[in-house]
């Protein structure tokens, strides 16, 4: 199995970057740093794990295993959950795996509630959410008319339902989702109108899933667009305003993150990257 990056939750390819529209976080050192647009990263916590981001939040998690979230970096944080090992966030709320692999799903308020057991990565979309067990298998819910669940069904079921296996790692966006299998081969389903999927139902949608690239070690995806990194470094991407094939870019990457235009990269050396579109890529400097 192919390995470069500890498995990360959300739409990003590391614990140390996400991005969700225009919102992004980055871990440099030890210390999270948050942005919005093409604006500088400002610093907001130290002694974080991973970080996250919903469409209006900043999450964080902290060495201790404390899940905080905030709205802006002057904020005090609230803690939404102890002793998570992983999270995920997205238009649904939170995703966190605790230290005994049980997902737990909290949204607004509310008291964070089990999901399932043996989980080991999980990823909210805007219109359906994912899980993967230890044996491979990946679970879906939510809507289907885009053809989310990739099984071919276009309702959407009460409870999470397998729709594939082998699978490694999953990551979903506006009406779409890819996963990475363990044999390096990624995989995609749902809305396709500008290439997240590649040519997989390009224009429209795909149902089922479908090969989209081989030799894959890490993926993610955003509103429009999707990225893979090799174990060579080697960063590649397609769709929005990048080519519909999978297009090499960038080298010495270590991790990505895509949003709704915006693809953010850490490269082996600890420097900072950010594409704006199909822009060339800025080096960004967190203060």
């Amino acid at each position: 199995m192919l390995a470069l990056t500890t498995p990360a939750l959300g739409d990003s390819s590391s614990p140390a970057l996400a991005s969700y529209y225009d919102r992004h976080m980055a871990i440099v050192g030890s210390a999270a740093y948050g942005w919005q647009g093409s604006a500088a990263p400002r610093h907001m916590r130290d002694g974080v794990l991973q970080v996250g981001v919903g469409r209006d939040t900043y999450l964080a998690l902290l060495a201790d295993g404390s899940l905080l979230s905030w709205a802006d970096a002057g904020d005090a944080p609230r803690t939404l959950m102890r002793d998570v090992s992983r999270f995920a966030a997205g238009r649904s709320g939170w995703f966190a795996i605790d230290r005994n692999h049980r997902l737990w799903h909290g949204s607004g308020d509310q008291a964070p509630k089990p999901v399932a057991e043996d989980v080991i990565e999980a990823s909210i979309g805007d219109s359906a959410d994912y899980y993967i067990t230890r044996d491979g298998r990946l679970h879906v819910k939510g809507l289907a008319h885009r053809g989310q669940y990739g099984d071919g069904r276009s309702t959407p079921t009460a409870d999470y339902v397998v729709t594939a296996s082998d699978a490694n790692s999953v990551k979903a966006h506006t009406g779409h989702a890819i996963h990475l299998r363990r044999d390096g081969t990624v995989m995609g389903t749902g809305g396709n109108r500008y290439g997240p999927l590649s040519s997989w139902g390009l224009g429209d949608k795909a149902d089922r899933w479908g090969r989209i690239f081989d030799g894959a070690a890490a993926i993610a995806t955003g509103s429009r667009h999707s990225a893979a990194i090799r174990a060579d470094g080697s960063l590649w991407v397609w769709g929005g305003a990048f080519p519909i094939e999978p297009t090499r870019v960038f080298e010495n990457v270590s991790a990505v993150a895509a949003g709704d235009s915006a693809t953010i990269v850490l490269t082996r050396d600890g420097t900072l990257w950010q594409w704006d579109g199909a822009g060339p890529p800025r080096r960004l400097k967190p203060g």
